[in-house]
């Protein structure tokens, strides 16, 4: 456990660790103490207090007096979870996170996802019909976020606090059927261990890790295209001149880097504007686009495109 965090403290002077006190936090806090002492990293644990549940205070107290115990610097973040916002788990998440971000101040965050909750994430992207960017799941290093344990099982952390002698917290909404994830956990994903055999987990969390590094040429491919041509619009030729893949890619990119919200849907829908006629749009949650002659543009930015046509 120490040694899969140490591969990733080396030359960090400063790391926060985000322990909610369950088994996969709190192992990775226990393993980021082990390794700072070996790389001479500075560890600090926030837990972050949601609120949500009868008796999340006293949950987070203990788990600070648990870790101050260790020799650990801890300290108990409360937040308030606004309704909406896609759902109680995805607004937990942001606030989660912003709490944590504020709390690191610009040091790296390590946060506890295993094997497991890799080969859960790209499940639900099956499911949900993704791309290879959401099938590549969570990132060992995404931004400020840092995820040590990937390639640790769920299984291993929990052994892990019982050998340092510690109880962590059973969260009960990870067996609450209310929850996609948890009925994928629960159900889901010890069916398909029995059908299709041992290592199914591993062998989804290999298809990230081999999205990951697909996706990011991919990536790269479509900002070097929109730096070069992108300028006031997407040229319709040199889009139709791409592969079908890096096309929808570029346009996604493009509508990204515009702040607009997109499905395969949009995106195919954008693509379609090749073979409309001028004036054509689609619209978009939050924005809109037009071809305008041998352009594609967002409402709104005409006097980019006549500047691009100019030129």
């Amino acid at each position: 456990m120490g040694r899969a965090v140490a591969g990733m403290l080396h030359g960090v002077p400063d790391a926060v660790v985000g322990c909610s006190g369950g088994p996969d936090s709190l192992a990775l806090t226990l393993g980021a103490e082990w390794a700072s002492r070996r790389t001479g990293t500075r560890i600090r644990a926030v837990i972050v207090d949601h609120r949500l549940q009868q008796g999340s205070a006293e949950v987070a107290a203990r788990t600070r007096e648990l870790l101050a115990a260790r020799g650990i610097d801890a300290v108990v973040r409360p937040v308030d979870v606004p309704s909406g916002c896609g759902g109680p788990e995805a607004a937990a998440r942001t606030v989660r996170r912003e709490a944590l971000l504020e709390a690191a101040g610009g040091a790296p965050v390590l946060l506890g996802h295993t094997l497991d909750d890799q080969a859960e994430t790209v499940l639900l992207g099956l499911a949900r019909g993704s791309g290879a960017t959401s099938l590549a799941g969570i990132r060992p290093r995404a931004g400020s976020f840092w995820h040590p344990l990937l390639g640790v099982r769920r299984a291993t952390t929990r052994a892990a606090c019982r050998e340092w002698g510690v109880t962590p917290w059973l969260d009960p909404q990870n067996d609450d059927p209310v929850f996609l994830r948890s009925r994928v956990r629960r159900a889901t994903m010890p069916v398909l261990e029995r059908d299709l055999g041992p290592g199914v987990a591993e062998a989804l969390a290999r298809t990230a890790t081999i999205l990951a590094g697909e996706d990011a040429v991919l990536a790269d491919l479509a900002r070097r295209w929109l730096t070069e041509r992108g300028a006031g619009g997407l040229p319709l030729a040199g889009l139709a001149g791409e592969p079908l893949g890096l096309a929808r890619r570029i346009v996604k990119t493009w509508l990204d880097d515009a702040g607009l919200e997109t499905s395969f849907a949009h995106i195919e829908a954008v693509l379609g504007l090749q073979t409309a006629e001028g004036g054509s749009g689609v619209d978009l949650p939050g924005g809109r686009v037009i071809r305008r002659g041998r352009l594609l543009i967002l409402a709104g930015q005409e006097d980019a495109q006549r500047e691009a046509l100019d030129g």
